[in-house]
């Protein structure tokens, strides 16, 4: 990099900070307003990462504004209900809400590219069409028609497949079998001859033990062990293909949005970009030990096939080309988004899948070698 650019780069981060500390200073000081907000999650409180990442941003805001600026989270249901986030903000019944906006595509399917799509982006690709490919400013386009502006604050990565109670091996294993599965997942799987059911995250294992559901996903192991599924149904399946890098968002009513003072736009969109890197950390750090526990339950880990897999491909694929058609709002962010996911699939091909692959399987080679 040359020096220039660097002291440039260096300048802006120094300027942002400097704007962070001043907006700090003038709240403390009593020259900026007490401002009161609800915030309603899509997350019971026991789980911990996803509440969490709502909590934090309010942590965030009162300690950068010297409590001038709160933002009181409630969990799911206490409000409204998970899958209930978006009206309330919309409607402002609250400020603010945490959520995944794919719950939302029954209203319309290019909700889900604020989330996730089948086949899409891991979190760092996505990361990279929100912030520096345009995802931003076409989805922020899309919300502001339902008063709302939206900011990535959460990650979770490449989700689990969901829990079974039988395998699935094949194509046709999949045939009647109900479902819990959120957002735009249950679309290619219809076409399969699942039967999918959305079903917010803690109204799931009742669901699974009783038999409303026959298969049920939710996050990964350290959320699903939390939410006590591997009790009811043994059969732990990988990847979740529907969500490889599936974004939270805050949704912030627009009116309570250009009510506020700038330096309190600041802080939020702050804290909210720190939520986003918090809580993929968090699951990062957290997942792993969650898995072996989960194993020695004994639980079943196995992947999907490849036949599954590529007929979830291939219904992928329909499934948008069929909104494409119908919905000029999906298609616009659709020929952006597909463009930006090919060109980093190929770029993530030349060097971190070959790094990835390495490290994994000397790993795999070191931990044999030390069993001998």
């Amino acid at each position: 990099m040359k020096r220039r650019d660097f002291l440039k780069n260096a300048g802006l981060g120094a300027a942002a900070g400097a704007t962070l500390l001043a907006a700090q200073a003038k709240a403390q000081s009593g020259a900026l307003p007490q401002v009161n907000w609800r915030l309603a999650a899509s997350w019971p409180k026991s789980l911990d990462t996803l509440y969490g990442g709502a909590e934090l941003i309010g942590k965030r805001v009162a300690a950068a504004t010297g409590g001038k600026f709160n933002i009181k989270v409630f969990a799911a249901g206490e409000i409204v209900g998970g899958l209930q986030v978006l009206d309330a903000v919309q409607n402002a019944t609250v400020e603010c809400g945490h959520t995944a906006t794919y719950y939302y595509f029954g209203k319309d399917p290019t909700f889900a590219f604020s989330c996730a799509i089948p086949f899409g982006m891991n979190c760092r690709q996505q990361n990279a069409w929100m912030y520096h490919g345009g995802g931003l400013e076409l989805m922020r386009e899309f919300f502001k028609e339902y008063n709302i502006i939206q900011f990535p604050a959460g990650n979770t990565g490449c989700q689990m497949g969901g829990w079974f109670r039988k395998p699935i091996n094949k194509v046709s294993d999949l045939k009647g079998l109900k479902m819990r599965i959120g957002g735009t997942g249950g679309l290619p799987l219809t076409k399969l001859g699942v039967v999918p059911q959305q079903i917010a995250g803690g109204d799931i294992y009742p669901a699974l033990e009783k038999g409303t559901v026959d298969a049920a996903e939710w996050v990964g192991p350290y959320d699903d062990e939390k939410l006590g599924f591997a009790k009811v149904a043994k059969y732990y399946y990988y990847p979740g293909w529907w969500e490889g890098g599936p974004e939270l968002d805050l949704l912030v009513n627009i009116k309570a949005w250009e009510a506020l003072p700038p330096e309190y736009k600041a802080i939020l969109e702050a804290a909210c970009a720190e939520a986003n890197v918090w809580m993929m950390a968090k699951y990062d750090a957290v997942n792993p030990d969650a898995l072996k526990r989960l194993l020695a339950m004994g639980v079943k880990l196995q992947p999907f096939s490849n036949e599954i897999m590529a007929a979830c491909y291939k219904a992928s694929t329909e499934v948008y080309d069929e909104f494409a058609t119908k919905n000029a709002k999906f298609k616009k962010v659709y020929d952006s988004w597909k463009k930006f996911r090919n060109e980093q699939d190929q770029w993530f091909a030349v060097a971190e899948s070959r790094f990835d692959n390495f490290m994994i399987a000397a790993e795999r080679l070191s931990q044999r070698g030390a069993k001998k």
